[in-house]
């Protein structure tokens, strides 16, 4: 008889772990920053289809990490989850908090189960508050664990090295452009600390702005603002906070227009996804072959199924 094969649980669950931090760490890493009117979200990021960055909900947004199918797939759930839960109670009752909370739980049940792949996946839910003191940010890593972080927290890639660089330049409340560029200088800081200098094209930049009048305060920064606030030109904060309130106003004129000519038409489901998923559907990046051998549509829909059922059993 043929004695079976033994592996300690202390010994899977350091293997896990390895293989997961080797996988995170061989791409780029994605860095996101308080400043003085809201919250800053910077990823080294050369797609300009495949977002690192997205909106979750009216004030939270999204940063990851790591295997793009994977962390998309996630990003869905999310916004199902958020969409649901806002839908069936109050859209104040759509927290970072409770998001993150409920990719704890699933991050922590796969990695966990020695049957499923782990997550190759960090990620970051942010949601920015009516004051400074009010903003959450919170880093969900591949086991479970969450970590709440004020100032800035860095993710994927050489995020000890970027961490170091941001802990010796970061200071409190800057501006936008003294955000960025701080995050920017640091993201071109490898682990063997070799300094590249990132360009606009290698970039994709997003803010949750505190002071927009729109309930939905995620924007994306984009050409001439966003190279305005890299070359430090003069007004270039202003300017870029300018236009984003201004394409707010003109996204909230439309969609009031849209409302009205489209009363009486029936909804569909994908509507309200679509719209915060930071482009239409996505496109498969080039690892996503190997979608099969990790956890799949039907993991991220318990998601969204586990933290309905815990809210229903504690009323």
């Amino acid at each position: 008889m043929t004695t079976p094969f033994y592996v300690s649980p202390e010994q899977l669950m350091k293997d896990r772990a390895d293989f997961v931090r080797k996988n995170i760490a061989r791409g780029s890493s994605a860095a996101v920053l308080n400043y003085d009117g809201g919250i800053l979200f910077v990823a080294e990021n050369r797609s300009r289809v495949l977002h690192k960055i997205s909106e979750i909900y009216d004030r939270i947004g999204f940063a990851a990490a790591g295997r793009y199918n994977e962390f998309e797939n996630l990003r869905q759930a999310g916004v199902r989850l958020a969409d649901t839960r806002g839908y069936l109670y109050d859209r104040r009752d759509v927290t970072a908090l409770g998001l993150a909370n409920a990719y704890a739980q699933l991050f922590g049940n796969i990695f966990s189960d020695g049957g499923n792949k782990p997550y190759e996946a960090e990620l970051v839910i942010a949601e920015v508050g009516d004051r400074v003191e009010q903003d959450q940010i919170y880093r969900i890593t591949y086991d479970g664990s969450v970590f709440d972080h004020h100032g800035f927290v860095v993710i994927g890639g050489a995020a000890e090295a970027v961490s170091s660089a941001l802990d010796e330049t970061y200071t409190e409340s800057p501006t936008l452009g003294e955000a960025l560029r701080t995050a920017v200088a640091a993201l071109g800081r490898d682990s063997n600390g070799v300094l590249r200098e990132l360009n606009q094209s290698q970039l994709e930049v997003a803010v949750l702005d505190r002071n927009r009048p729109q309930v939905r305060k995620f924007r994306r920064l984009l050409g001439a603002h966003l190279n305005g606030l890299l070359e430090d030109e003069p007004g270039a904060d202003t300017a870029a906070l300018a236009a984003l309130a201004e394409n707010g106003g003109r996204e909230e004129r439309a969609g009031s227009q849209r409302s009205g000519s489209e009363e009486g038409a029936p909804e569909t489901g994908e509507g309200t996804a679509a719209g915060r998923s930071g482009g239409p559907g996505a496109t498969e990046a080039p690892d996503s072959a190997d979608a099969a051998d990790g956890p799949g549509d039907e993991d991220t829909n318990s998601l969204i199924d586990e933290a309905l059922d815990d809210e229903n059993g504690e009323e």
